[in-house]
C-alpha cells in the first residue's frame, strides 16, 4: 500500500481547515461567554445524538444554530427536516433558568412530517393530533434529567408560554408554541 503524497497544496488546504475549525471552535467559546448568550444542550433519545449550541444572544437567534436545531430535530422516522418555531428554544431556555440546571433536555419527538404523524395516528400511539403542532415544528415531547416530570410540567405551566402536555405514563411532557392550553 503506497502512502499518500502530501503536496505543498493539500498541506496548506488542511492547515487551512484546522485554522477554520480552531477558529469556529474559538468564535462558539466567545459567544458561550457573552452575557446575553441563550444556549441549550439536548441528547435524541431516538437516534443517540447530542447537541449543545448557542443559539441566540441577546434579542438575536443565530441562523447557523438555527439551522443545527431543525436538522437535530428532524422527523427520526423519515429524515425530513422540517423548521422548528425558535421560541420553543426559548421555553427551553427558561425552563433552564427556572430549575438552575444546564443538563441536556431530552429530546422524546420534535418535528414529525405528515406521513409519520399519519402513520402514528393509524398505529393508535397515544396523544397523536391529526393537526398536531409537531407537524408545523411548533411542539416538542421533552424530559430534563434530575427533574421530576410533574415538576417540569408545573415549570411550563406557570410560564403560560403555550399547551402543556403530560404523559407520565410514557415519561415526557408536551411543550408547544399554540394558545395557552394543558392536558
Amino acid at each position: 500500500m503506497q502512502a499518500a503524497k502530501i503536496t505543498r497544496r493539500s498541506f496548506i488546504a488542511r492547515l487551512a481547515g484546522a485554522a477554520v475549525g480552531a477558529s469556529l471552535l474559538a468564535s462558539r467559546q466567545a459567544l458561550a461567554s457573552l452575557p446575553a448568550a441563550r444556549s441549550l444542550a439536548f441528547e435524541h433519545t431516538h437516534t443517540g445524538e447530542k447537541l449543545s449550541l448557542v443559539y441566540a444572544v441577546g434579542g438575536d437567534y443565530l441562523p447557523e444554530s438555527l439551522q443545527s436545531l431543525n436538522r437535530f430535530l428532524r422527523d427520526h422516522y423519515s429524515g425530513e427536516v422540517g423548521r422548528i418555531d425558535p421560541g420553543l428554544y426559548d421555553q427551553l431556555h427558561q425552563l433552564q433558568l427556572l430549575f438552575g440546571r444546564e443538563a441536556p433536555f431530552q429530546v422524546i419527538s420534535a418535528y414529525r412530517c405528515p406521513s409519520t404523524n399519519e402513520r402514528l395516528r393509524r398505529n393508535g400511539a397515544g396523544g397523536v393530533a391529526s393537526r398536531s403542532l409537531h407537524l408545523e415544528g411548533r411542539a416538542l415531547d421533552i424530559r430534563l434529567p434530575g427533574v421530576a416530570l410533574a415538576d417540569l410540567r408545573d415549570a411550563a405551566l406557570s410560564m403560560r408560554a403555550g399547551g402543556v402536555g403530560y404523559y407520565a405514563a410514557s415519561n415526557f411532557v408536551h411543550i408547544d408554541t399554540g394558545r395557552v392550553r394543558r392536558w
